[in-house]
């Protein structure tokens, strides 16, 4: 193994504090579920971002945090545009 991996417990854990850490910085409020969600779809589509902009997003949980957060505020942004 060349880098961290993290299982699926630990993708839900961490999508789901993600997503949770997104909605209150995007003042939007999601039950559990949608927090998980938003948490992975967000840390897919940041990790493809990051990866077409050059930037390496290598690390433990705490780099999969930061990248989830990141994906998952940028979601909450397009879906607050979208519903006005």
């Amino acid at each position: 193994m060349s880098g961290f991996e993290i299982g699926w417990f630990v993708t839900i854990v961490v999508g789901g504090l993600a997503g949770w850490l997104a909605g209150k910085f995007m003042n939007m409020r999601f039950g559990i579920v949608m927090n998980i969600i938003i948490g992975i779809v967000g840390a897919v589509m940041a990790a493809a971002i990051f990866r077409r902009l050059g930037i390496g997003v290598e690390g433990d949980w705490l780099g999969y945090l930061i990248t989830s957060f990141i994906g998952s505020s940028i979601l909450l942004f397009v879906v607050k545009l979208v519903r006005r």
